[in-house]
């Protein structure tokens, strides 16, 4: 698999050497295993206390405004910690439009449709159909970028379609409201898709804590009009049962984590960046029962573990062929 900041790198995205050859501005570090590890079940300790934190918000404000209030909230965080630590914006257009296309895909529609399908079922439920991120990813990257599947990563793809069939089905019988569920699917394929047009365009020259910024403001800008539109200010009450649990959505589940999860895509090996997904249902569910005694059904259990397994599978064939390559 190639470098993500070796593919359609435009040639204004190199910087001259002292010797006269080019270099990409920003060089790849690799994190030492340990931290490496560290930082992904940061990433998924994170993001998987996102949900229970959203149900909460939920009880005292309206989707679309949340959401807009959650990327408002974590841009600023993230853009007054950008530049405290030195942090330009970008310059090019390419990058900004490489940032507006992400943000559209992540932080716009991925986290409306979150926060929608959230309000619509469990939070564990929501969990568990999250997880499903890297299955549309490896769909994607093989229509987008001719990323072909075999033997491993084949058997743990249709073992996370089985299980995602196992996680939707009681929606069929009308205990989980399929449109909580057709949501979360088209947040999970949105994060996706953002995900794999990082790799199709060049981000190398903007730091991830920069990149992530700008993101969040792009994302409220477009959020902003649409829930004064269809909400308005009436459904929100402003107080601290919301300021909580938004500040968490906001900045350690959002900010923090996003920032975080870039800067595992930029500087380790490809795969590695897909495995948080596979533990944030674990505490995804774990925190919904201990924090608001939610219960899954064993059908939901059985799916969210298949989802699990397969997920693993397919980023264990990942670092089988970049060890290969």
């Amino acid at each position: 698999m190639r470098s993500l900041s070796r593919i359609a790198e435009p040639e204004q995205a190199r910087t001259a050497e002292p010797n006269g050859t080019a270099t990409p501005a920003n060089k790849n570090i690799d994190l030492s295993p340990r931290v490496t590890l560290a930082v992904i079940f940061l990433i998924a300790l994170l993001i998987g206390g996102n949900y229970t934190a959203l149900k909460f918000a939920l009880d005292h404000g309206t989707p679309m405004m949340m959401t807009f209030f959650r990327t408002i909230v974590g841009g600023c965080f993230l853009i007054v910690f950008a530049f405290a630590i030195g942090e330009r914006l970008p310059k090019r257009a390419y990058d900004w439009v490489s940032i507006l296309i992400v943000s559209l895909c992540i932080t716009t529609t991925s986290s409306l449709t979150l926060v929608m399908g959230v309000n619509k079922v469990t939070a564990g439920v929501a969990a568990l159909l999250s997880s499903t991120m890297p299955l549309f990813t490896a769909l994607l990257a093989f229509i987008i970028l001719r990323e072909k599947l075999r033997g491993i990563a084949l058997v743990g793809l249709m073992l996370g379609v089985v299980g995602a069939t196992a996680l939707a089905s009681p929606a069929l019988g009308g205990e989980t409201s399929p449109a909580g569920v057709g949501l979360l699917m088209i947040a999970t394929s949105s994060w996706a898709l953002g995900t794999v047009m990082m790799k199709v365009r060049d981000v190398s020259q903007v730091s991830p804590v920069m990149f992530v910024a700008v993101q969040l403001f792009m994302s409220a800008a477009a959020l902003f009009p649409i829930a004064m539109v269809f909400e308005g200010m009436g459904g929100m009450d402003f107080g601290w049962g919301l300021a909580v649990p938004l500040f968490y959505a906001s900045v350690p589940a959002m900010a923090v984590s996003f920032a975080l999860m870039a800067t595992i895509v930029r500087h380790a090996p490809a795969a590695q960046a897909a495995s948080p997904a596979y533990l944030i249902p674990v505490f995804g569910v774990f925190l919904a029962f201990l924090i608001r005694d939610e219960q899954l059904e064993l059908i939901e259990l059985i799916g969210g573990a298949l989802v699990v397994l397969g997920v693993f599978l397919l980023s264990r064939a990942s670092v089988r062929n970049a060890t290969a390559s």
